[in-house]
């Protein structure tokens, strides 16, 4: 074991403060816990931010990165550097 979690997940992140911590909280709550959790705020102007620091304080599993505005593909790209995993998994988290 090199100390680093097996899996990576990325969560971006734009605008999605009533539904993000149930996407958090299914994360966390799977028997599998060997992973990380990058949540990565696209810009949001409404509380999500604040959900991915308050979640990212809780737990050390969780990372927050927070960018200006850049779309989904642009927002999963700072998770993907930072990541320390070695099997990742972009989830893409759309409300319509």
């Amino acid at each position: 074991m090199n100390g680093f979690p097996t899996l990576s997940i990325i969560i971006p992140v734009y605008n999605v403060e009533q539904y993000l911590p149930k996407c958090i909280d299914s994360v966390l709550t799977q028997s599998f816990s060997d992973f990380e959790l990058i949540l990565v705020d696209d810009g949001s102007t409404d509380g999500s931010g604040r959900i991915c620091d308050d979640y990212a304080q809780k737990d050390s599993c969780i990372k927050a990165v927070h960018k200006q505005n850049g779309g989904q593909v642009r927002q999963g790209i700072p998770g993907l550097i930072l990541r320390v995993g070695g099997i990742f998994r972009l989830s893409i988290l759309t409300i319509i």
